[in-house]
């Protein structure tokens, strides 16, 4: 019985996932309807998974629920941005104080190796901004598990995937990958000196620009 109470919540999850990173990837794009019939006949599942679904996606924001038309993939408006940029900065900022005062220096090592890993990723010759994309994000959720603050982490979490709506826009300005491995050398040389007011400042710097880039 135990097992057939849980079967519903895994596969609503399990929809909840496919469909993210269909929105993530632009398969499904910012202000497009969401065809129901058409999904749940794809996925071979009722719509009642499907709907429960998309209340999942409607609370992470990355879905909009309207009156008699049915769920939309959210179109993030500047103000939007901006304001996720600013919680962002405030909860990551404060992160990378913690870091730079409580890490060790494995933990220390384990952010400069996935910090190479970026300097790689961002060389002219062999530039991949996709591959940027997925360590700039390792290295931030890398930061968040070392300051070790369980609420920050949800709501980052929560906020990044709304930023993630508009994540292509900011590296394709020209030169933005160049500055944010920059801003990122500026954080680590914070973070190793054990700086954490200019820690703070660093990554507040990195939003900062960041948002600029990306509006």
């Amino acid at each position: 019985m135990a097992a057939l109470s849980l079967s519903p919540r895994a596969l609503y999850e399990e929809v909840a996932e496919l469909l993210r990173q269909r929105i993530f990837e632009r398969e499904l794009a910012p202000g497009s309807w969401i065809d129901e019939l058409k999904i749940a006949q794809d996925y071979g599942i009722s719509r009642t998974p499907l709907r429960e679904a998309l209340k999942v996606l409607a609370a992470e924001g990355l879905v909009t629920m309207k009156v008699r038309r049915g769920a939309y993939v959210t179109e993030v408006s500047e103000r939007d941005l901006s304001d996720v940029y600013h919680m962002l900065s405030l909860l990551e900022s404060d992160a990378a104080g913690v870091v730079a005062t409580t890490a060790d220096e494995a933990q220390i090592e384990s952010l400069q190796s996935l910090h190479t890993e970026l300097e790689a990723a961002a060389r002219p010759e062999q530039q991949d901004r996709e591959r940027f994309f997925e360590i700039n994000e390792r290295f931030h959720q890398r930061l968040l598990e070392i300051a070790d603050n369980r609420w920050r982490d949800q709501m980052v979490a929560d906020l990044r995937k709304v930023m993630k709506l508009n994540r292509h826009n900011s590296l394709l300005k020209s030169g933005r990958m160049e500055e944010s491995l920059a801003e990122h050398q500026a954080l680590m040389a914070a973070i190793a000196s054990r700086d954490a007011a200019l820690a703070v400042r660093r990554m507040q710097e990195h939003f900062k620009n960041g948002l600029e880039a990306a509006t």
